[in-house]
């Protein structure tokens, strides 16, 4: 593999765009730095790449969300993009623009697009019945229309899916509804709303979700939705909405997810008008230039269904590649609040090193459509023994003998010019394992080599040769193989820890940006002193990033509409507290322990077999650090009876053991009195 031989590719490659209604989190930073990890591999094999991002600006909840504040939606999202923007770039997230939806060259785009699909004639009209707000006098997106749920009847769920038993329907179904934005009760009322007809581009999308594009696992789950029938899309909503209006219609706008995805061309387009490049090749279907989408899961149909259906549609090139990516949890769980773990990226950034989180995550990520899990206990342990005590370990071990012994200036020969060769014949390997995503196939082969380098090191030992002066020329020649393989595995690594690799370029004085210059190397060369490049991550600083994390629970919001991330409106906080009628729908139940293990690799849970009275459970509980097993078995306690089963790593947990206290050895199950038996209720 060499430099001369590769094809070089013109690629555009873009990250989903974030909505612009709150601050970046740490699940954000799991598609921003796998893209980002992509645009840098393929700018150092040589490749000519236009990386790309914006901010979703558009909608009613910003709309809302301005309003509250007392300020222009306009004002609010350009706010928002600075403080996005000053993220990313704290997290080395390499874009060469990021730009906003809600901009000129977008509004042109997209009615461009538009009219081109209503020549064709695949824009209907449809007059519709929508909830209104007779308050605030709007129609009220399915989010902003809350109550129970027409299927299982449960309360505050969305207008468009319920959160209990799961259900989809239409907002007009909801029971007892009231408007999310006044609390007023809404009405029915009829409007004329535009839908892309996406059933005259089925046999098209069929075969292009068939054609490479996306994941097998990708392509198989859209099939569910063809074979449901694909549904027209209703592109257009009512005035008040901040968004573009809808050329050649009165008091109509884009619907935000008709603009969202051609932002990412509205970005290139600004990009090519500023370095005076010609945009039409990168749109043009005859040409060979791609355009690369890495999105989470919750967003694919809307980027594999309706936005090839759209550029199709308009005459466009199609996505070459939409790769899709999981969610992150924390800790084994959902990212929470109240335990510290939504964690914002401003917060990690002001107390830990973006590189060990970048790190991290590739260490993680695949090619799979599969959740990762940020644990803490492995992070700081994986960083530390990873990057800090091998990979970084091989120059500071080498590195104060070239210094002081040898002016700082390499030998002119390398010991062991077999072992270097070895790891040039993996580099290939490791391009085309990061090229497919799997990074974490990537890392370990990365490591496995710093293993080895480490192992040579070790075994030369040049801290006793040194001592032998006929052997003074081989430590030089010992040593300078030791940084030269520790350039080799920094410049494969640069891509995924590109802050510690700009730290390392200054102590070889060489850059390591270029994946084929490592087929020389450094003869002769005169490298800086060392200085370290990373240092080890403590327990107590995590700590202090949850801590901090839950204090920002604390912050009121109480006149401001709040909306997560993704754009759906959020639970409203106040205190924690529920109703009586759910604290109701909690069944308690008296059990009895009648088994209880340890869990093989689970530092806190015990899998406990439960008896309700004739039947039996098996649940997991985090008492480990409080109670032995023996101790348990034959004990009563109380356990949450009704809950619905829930996977783990280690096997279903059947329900939830009550415990309280501090934590650690201070945890004790509840135990009722003796008189109470297995299966009784408590009321």
């Amino acid at each position: 593999m060499s430099g001369s031989s590769q094809n070089k590719r013109k690629i555009l490659i873009t990250s989903a765009l974030p909505y612009a209604s709150g601050s970046l989190h740490l699940g954000h930073l799991v598609e921003h730095s796998q893209s980002d990890i992509w645009a840098r591999l393929m700018r150092s094999l040589g490749h000519q790449v236009k990386y790309l991002c914006a901010d979703d600006a558009h909608g009613t909840p910003i709309m809302l969300n301005a309003e509250k504040q007392g300020m222009t939606p306009e004002a609010m999202v350009d706010g928002i993009r600075e403080e996005h923007w000053r993220d990313l770039q704290g997290f080395g997230v390499s874009y060469d623009h990021y730009h906003s939806t809600h901009s000129p060259e977008n509004e042109a785009l997209v009615s461009e697009i538009y009219l081109k699909l209503k020549a064709a004639g695949h824009i209907k009209e449809k007059v519709i019945e929508q909830y209104f707000d007779p308050e605030k006098e709007m129609f009220l997106p399915d989010r902003f229309v809350k109550g129970n749920c027409p299927k299982c009847g449960a309360d505050d769920q969305y207008g468009d899916n319920c959160e209990v038993c799961g259900s989809t329907y239409d907002s007009s179904e909801v029971k007892n509804p009231k408007s999310a934005v006044s609390g007023a009760i809404p009405v029915l009322k009829e409007s004329k709303h535009l839908f892309v007809d996406l059933k005259q581009f089925e046999s098209m999308l069929k075969e292009w979700v068939h054609s490479g594009s996306l994941q097998t696992e990708v392509a198989n789950k859209l099939e569910e939705w063809f074979d449901a029938g694909l549904q027209s899309w209703d592109i257009s909503r009512d005035a008040p909405y901040f968004g573009f209006k809808i050329p050649e219609e009165n008091n109509k706008y884009f619907y935000v997810w008709m603009d969202a995805p051609v932002g990412y061309l509205a970005c290139l387009k600004y990009v090519c008008d500023q370095q005076g490049e010609a945009f039409e090749p990168w749109v043009d279907r005859h040409t060979n230039h791609e355009m690369v989408h890495f999105i989470g899961k919750d967003i694919l149909y809307f980027h594999s269904l309706f936005w090839p259906a759209m550029l199709y549609g308009a005459g466009m090139k199609l996505p070459s590649a939409v790769y899709v990516h999981g969610f992150l949890t924390v800790n084994g769980t959902k990212m929470s609040k109240s335990r510290g773990t939504f964690i914002k990226a401003s917060t990690y950034l002001d107390h830990l090193n973006p590189d060990y989180l970048r790190y991290y995550f590739a260490a993680k990520l695949s090619d799979g459509v599969v959740d990762i899990d940020l644990n803490m206990d492995d992070f700081r342990q994986r960083v530390n023994s990873d990057l800090v005590g091998k990979v970084v370990n091989i120059a500071s071990r080498c590195a104060g003998f070239i210094n002081k012994k040898f002016n700082s200036k390499l030998s002119g020969t390398l010991h062991n010019q077999a072992l270097y060769d070895e790891f040039l014949s993996e580099s290939q390997a490791i391009a085309v394992l990061f090229e497919a995503r799997k990074y974490n196939a990537a890392v370990r082969q990365i490591m496995a080599l710093a293993d080895k380098a480490n192992q040579y090191i070790a075994d030369m030992a040049p801290w006793v040769a040194i001592k032998e002066e006929v052997q003074v020329e081989e430590v030089h020649q010992v040593c300078s193989t030791g940084i030269n393989l520790f350039r080799v595995l920094m410049t494969w690594l640069s891509p995924v820890i590109p802050f510690t690799a700009r730290k390392a370029e200054h102590f070889l004085n060489a850059s390591l940006e270029d994946w084929f210059a490592i087929e020389q190397p450094l003869y002769d060369h005169n490298i800086n002193q060392f200085k370290p490049l990373m240092a080890r991550i403590e327990a107590e600083t995590l700590e202090q990033v949850m801590e901090i994390s839950k204090q920002d629970l604390e912050v009121k919001e109480t006149s401001v509409i709040k909306v997560e991330s993704n754009g759906q409106l959020a639970k409203d906080p106040i205190n924690n507290q529920i109703n009586f009628e759910d604290f109701a729908k909690v069944d308690l139940r008296v059990v009895k322990i009648v088994a209880a293990e340890a869990v093989e690799k689970a530092d806190k849970l015990l899998q406990l077999t439960l008896d309700l009275g004739g039947e039996t459970r098996r649940v997991f509980a985090g008492i480990k650090s409080a109670y032995d097993p023996e101790q348990l078995i034959g004990k009563h306690t109380v356990m949450v009876a009704n809950l619905a089963p829930r996977a783990m790593r280690f096997g279903v947990s059947e329900g939830m053991v009550l415990a309280a206290g501090p934590g650690g050895e201070d945890l004790f199950i509840l135990e009722p009195h003796e008189g109470a038996q297995p299966g009784m209720r408590i009321k």
